[in-house]
């Protein structure tokens, strides 16, 4: 019996905002409480379905995207719902509010996510702390890193380098996140010259992590739905030639196709069913024109074993949910990996 559309009534009669930072804050409760943690892996357990991606092993390919946990807080309370992998982030150098609220809207008729969140966070440093100590076995661990909002673009390697710096030791792989479209001119980091600019330096500052470490950080991409073909293709050629191990596609998109519900009009990305598409071919997109040799994160309105399998049918890897997470609850994880085809 699936209880979730009851909690979710609930959850939803709070602003999104708050329902948000309760599940967090519960999840967080039973990241650290073992006897809770081991009852909620046995109530979600999910069949194994190893993937070999990035010089990376995932038990499974269902992962939680960059958002729902972005300072670190909950997230080994989220490995025991059953993802193969937890992308935390996105994490800034420096702690910062994020842009005014409202800026998280629901809209229930599209099963769907507007945000102007702006990257709010309490900084690297905070974070790190948060992803120190012991970690759940099995778990492949990412962090999605991005800019400050008052770091001028050309300053933004420094932002970018300085994270990568701090995580290295602690992340199984780095997202950069350069195409959300809530932090002024960020995307302006994914057109040719300032895309190379940005991963030549990190691409530098790896091989100094890995000369010290002797372990080679995996660095992806994420990418925005709106490119157009020929921005994508410049993309593409740049992350090839800088050597980076894959790319995340889809961020929210700034289109708004069909959308009926009372929110529709508000700015920001819109997350969830409606987006389902576009990130369909856009990792389609991606996959013919790397002829697949780039490995590709497919994330976009995934809310089912259906949605997932389609993004691997066209290429993806793996794949990632958030919005799917919020309409669908905490068994999503173990729903797809069930529902996907051997």
């Amino acid at each position: 019996m699936n209880v979730y559309p009851f909690f979710r009534s609930l959850l939803f009669r709070l602003e999104p905002e708050q329902a948000h930072a309760l599940t967090l804050r519960l999840v967080r409760i039973a990241g650290a409480l073992p006897p809770v943690g081991g009852l909620l892996r046995r109530c979600f357990a999910v069949p194994t379905r190893p993937v070999q991606a990035f010089g990376l092993r995932f038990a499974n390919p269902v992962g939680l995207a960059a958002g729902y946990d972005k300072d670190g807080l909950g997230w080994r309370g989220l490995a025991c719902l059953g993802f193969g992998h937890i992308e935390v982030g996105t994490v800034t150098q420096r702690a910062q509010p994020g842009n005014p609220g409202p800026r998280l809207f629901r809209l229930p008729q599209e099963r769907a996510l507007i945000n102007r969140m702006g990257f709010p966070g309490q900084g690297a440093d905070f974070v790190a702390t948060c992803l120190g100590g012991p970690r759940p076995p099995g778990l492949v661990l990412g962090v999605n890193i991005g800019k400050n909002k008052d770091t001028p673009l050309e300053a933004a390697a420094e932002d970018y380098g300085s994270l990568l710096r701090t995580f290295a030791p602690l992340a199984d792989y780095l997202a950069i996140n350069v195409s959300s479209p809530n932090t002024i001119g960020l995307r302006r980091l994914q057109g040719r010259a300032a895309l190379d600019a940005l991963l030549g330096c990190l691409a530098a500052e790896r091989q100094v992590q890995t000369a010290r470490s002797g372990k080679s950080l995996p660095l992806l991409v994420k990418l925005a739905p709106d490119l157009s073909n020929e921005e994508l293709d410049d993309a593409l050629e740049v992350i090839t030639a800088r050597g980076m191990d894959g790319v995340i596609a889809t961020n929210t998109t700034l289109a708004r196709p069909d959308l009926r519900s009372p929110h529709a009009g508000e700015s920001g990305g819109l997350s969830g069913a409606p987006l389902h598409r576009a990130s369909l071919g856009m990792v389609s997109a991606i996959c013919q024109r790397t002829q697949g040799k780039l490995p590709v994160i497919g994330v976009g309105g995934i809310e089912n074993a259906a949605g997932a399998q389609a993004m691997l049918d066209a290429g993806a890897v793996l794949i990632q949910v958030y919005t799917g997470l919020v309409y669908a609850g905490p068994g999503l994880a173990r729903q797809i990996v069930r529902g996907l085809a051997v």
